[in-house]
């Protein structure tokens, strides 16, 4: 019964479609080889394993009045922490995370048994509402009273219920999705015109994007009713107009509700609903990002023109960098450029990458760019951070975005269509009739090997920060897309020019960082004992003093000395390497050019 349902929503979702020009693979189709990339799905993968189903279940049990036959305190379940606790207004958005990062990972048996533990508590209520928190929070939402984003907690949790769905097949999964859509469909219909307006201006995630999909695998007409429900109009209308002041919204806020659109976009050509995330997402890579490819100061937005004056200890929320990759591969899926994955890689390998700590696996919630500054990690059990829910995620599937294809694969062989090789990842591809090997160390290689069998036509990026690319040898040039095409080559040995460069500040010509290829890099400065939050201070993430350090000043190029791949002596022996990999210690991400 479960491949059945699974094949039904194949047939459904993924045939060749009008907008599809490319598709992704399946996560279980692409294997990670042996990189900082497997390396750090790994300590995510532990990590994940380590929290007990019961833990997460708890405050889903205890506020739904699931029956625990524990009596006297004797028994207790040892308590999440941070925003996992029971007086967080977000309490169980991480389960929702774990349910997609598990389903990534295809941590099977752990998913399964959290699963039943939802669908128990939904049960509970016999109305298909499912939360960790009570729906006095939805209604205080609706009335227009405070309260932290309940939408945007619900959205996680039918997220992950959803991915464990159409990745792993599981129905149980499925039906608790519905029971939570028919729930929202009876609690919003009656609402008036009024209410909705004032009750979407509180952060609700992607939940639209989630309706959507549900929409798209059921076609039960209430869920698209919802999805359109939360089209928020103020904020989406303008960028269909092309409008590209962004003002100072809060970006986390903003994005995701872009991906709504894209899955408007997909189901009925909505095309002013693409025109919209287009907008937003190459306004935000061109004008707003930093050298880095994060974006925001303290979560919000600010003008370009403004940019050196936010070097702070609070750029980059990594939830927002998260959901703009997502963003990009939507968008690259309607029309496949180069420009749309030199953007991921740069976000990829100078955000996401060195978000996770080697050392003990955690994670930062920003990434300062302020001189001086340095990466504050979560704690294993009591930070609970949004950003530490899509980290689970985003250390789960790096193999997501390194190859697309066009056409679909038919069954039984690979057809005739293309392969797109987006990143320079070591990975290997396995489909019927269709297998890739690349083998590299780049970026502290800049040549990279693709060994394949059933591939007619390789189209492999050529990546804007290049001063060449050699095919076996030889010097090619790019298409209009941004893409050398190779045909009928088994092995291919592609070769990349990569050079030291500069990158100002959008408004200050003397703020400048640092580039090898696509690596920022970053000076090394005085080493942290002990770079965690402090679950006992109160959102310490957010009001950290990470104190004043003078600019670290260059004259030129000259004054970096290389040493080795990516690494180099600076001016005063200051070492440089990639910013990814500056962990525990103070740095200087923007120079101040002399």
């Amino acid at each position: 019964m479960r491949r059945t349902a699974f094949l039904l929503f194949y047939l459904f979702t993924f045939l060749p479609l009008t907008w599809a020009q490319v598709q992704p693979f399946k996560l279980n189709e692409v294997k990670l080889l042996p990189s900082r990339f497997q390396e750090n799905m790994k300590r995510d993968s532990a990590w994940i394993q380590s929290i007990d189903v019961n833990r997460l279940l708890h405050s889903f049990r205890n506020t739904a009045g699931v029956f625990s036959s524990k009596e006297g305190g004797y028994m207790t379940m040892p308590k999440l922490a941070g925003w996992e606790s029971m007086d967080c207004d977000l309490r169980g958005h991480i389960t929702g995370h774990l349910l997609s990062a598990m389903a990534y990972l295809q941590m099977r048996e752990k998913a399964d048994s959290l699963i039943q533990g939802l669908a128990e508590v939904q049960r509970q209520y016999g109305t298909g509402y499912l939360s960790a928190f009570g729906e006095g929070l939805i209604d205080r939402n609706i009335q227009g009273k405070s309260v932290w984003a309940p939408f945007y907690t619900i959205h996680k949790i039918l997220q992950g219920l959803i991915d464990q769905h159409t990745i792993c097949g599981n129905e149980t999964a499925l039906e608790v999705a519905k029971g939570m859509g028919n729930w929202a469909y009876n609690k919003l219909k009656p609402l008036s015109e009024e209410t909705r307006v004032k009750m979407i201006r509180n952060e609700f995630g992607g939940f639209n994007d989630a309706m959507y999909q549900l929409y798209s695998i059921t076609k039960d007409e209430k869920y698209l009713w919802i999805a359109r429900f939360f089209y928020h109009n103020d904020k989406v209308d303008p960028l269909k107009q092309g409008n590209k002041d962004l003002g100072t919204n809060h970006a986390n806020t903003f994005i995701p509700k872009l991906l709504g659109e894209c899955r408007n976009y997909e189901l009925f050509g909505q095309k002013d609903s693409r025109d919209a995330a287009e907008t937003l997402f190459w306004t935000l890579v061109n004008d707003h990002a930093f050298v880095t490819g994060e974006v925001s100061d303290k979560e919000h937005l600010f003008k370009p023109e403004a940019q050196s004056k936010h070097l702070t200890g609070y750029d980059g929320e990594n939830c927002c960098t998260f959901n703009l990759l997502k963003l990009s591969d939507r968008l690259f899926t309607y029309e496949p450029r180069a420009a749309i994955a030199d953007y991921y890689e740069r976000a990829l390998y100078n955000h996401i990458l060195g978000q996770q700590d080697p050392e003990s696996g955690m994670v930062c919630y920003f990434t300062p760019l302020m001189t001086g500054g340095y990466r504050l990690y979560s704690t294993r059990d009591s930070s609970f951070w949004c950003c530490v829910g899509s980290g689970f995620e985003s250390h789960a599937k790096y193999q997501s975005s390194i190859y697309f294809h066009t056409p679909l694969p038919k069954q039984g062989g690979a057809g005739g269509g293309s392969l797109y090789v987006n990143l320079f990842i070591p990975s290997e591809l396995k489909v019927d009739g269709m297998t890739v090997r690349q083998e590299t160390n780049f970026p502290y290689s800049n040549k990279t090997t693709l060994t394949t069998t059933g591939v007619s036509i390789l189209k492999v990026r050529y990546p804007v920060w290049a001063t060449y690319m050699k095919v076996n040898g030889k010097k090619v040039k790019a298409g209009k897309d941004g893409y050398v095409e190779i045909k009928n080559k088994k092995k291919v040995e592609v070769e990349f020019g990569m050079s030291l460069r500069e990158e100002a500040t959008k408004d200050d010509p003397t703020r400048v960082a640092l580039l090898y290829g696509p690596i920022v890099l970053a000076g090394e400065l005085d080493k942290v004992e002990h770079p965690f939050s402090d679950p006992k201070k109160y959102n310490d993430y957010y009001t950290f003093d990470y104190g004043k350090h003078q600019n670290v000043e260059y004259r030129s190029l000259k004054d970096f000395k290389q040493t080795s791949p990516l690494h180099f002596t600076g001016p005063n022996g200051i070492q440089v390497k990639p910013f990814y990999d500056l962990h525990h210690h103070r740095y200087v991400v923007y120079w101040k050019k002399q």
